[in-house]
């Protein structure tokens, strides 16, 4: 009965094995060998483990304790819903970070915008006879082709992207 007695209130408890022996400053093999029947703790010792356990001495010399039923249905619900609200602020975390990247995306173009209306293409009074500048010229002239044609596009699906990652009230 005790051996019976002590692991079930153990379990109960929540704790191994191992954290029980650490409670009472035994080694985990005394504990495992209360359990099983091998050994029984002194009187001093037991009254350590009513402590620790949490309950009288009585209980654990006594009866058979029926170790509570755990209703598995409830605990998975428990853990599922814990899963699921871990989600969805995950997904809340993703939307507000993609939102500001959006954001910041239409102020970087803004800014590479104009800033290449300040520059007003310097690039078409260079001299192209040496060849680092013609490179460095056409390097440049791609990008403002580029930008000045894609860069709409994007800015466009940006400033849809961050009205449908705005959060909702």
């Amino acid at each position: 009965m005790l051996s019976e007695n002590i692991k079930a209130m153990r379990k109960s408890k929540g704790l191994s094995q191992q954290e029980l022996a650490v409670k009472l400053n035994v080694v985990r093999q005394t504990v495992s060998k209360w359990e099983q029947g091998l050994s029984v703790p002194d009187s001093d010792m037991l009254i350590s483990i009513s402590e620790t356990l949490e309950t009288p001495v009585s209980t654990l010399l006594g009866e058979n304790i029926i170790e509570p039923e755990v209703d598995d249905l409830k605990a998975i619900s428990a853990k599922l819903e814990v899963i699921n609200l871990q989600l969805a602020q995950r997904k809340i975390a993703r939307k507000r970070i993609l939102h500001w990247l959006l954001i910041s995306l239409c102020v970087a173009i803004a800014a590479i915008f104009a800033g290449l209306c300040v520059l007003g293409s310097p690039y078409l009074g260079w001299d192209y006879s040496n060849a680092e500048t013609a490179v460095l010229g056409v390097i440049f002239h791609s990008f403002e082709w580029v930008f000045v044609r894609v860069a709409p596009i994007i800015v466009l699906g940006a400033i849809i992207g961050i009205f449908l990652t705005q959060k909702e009230k």
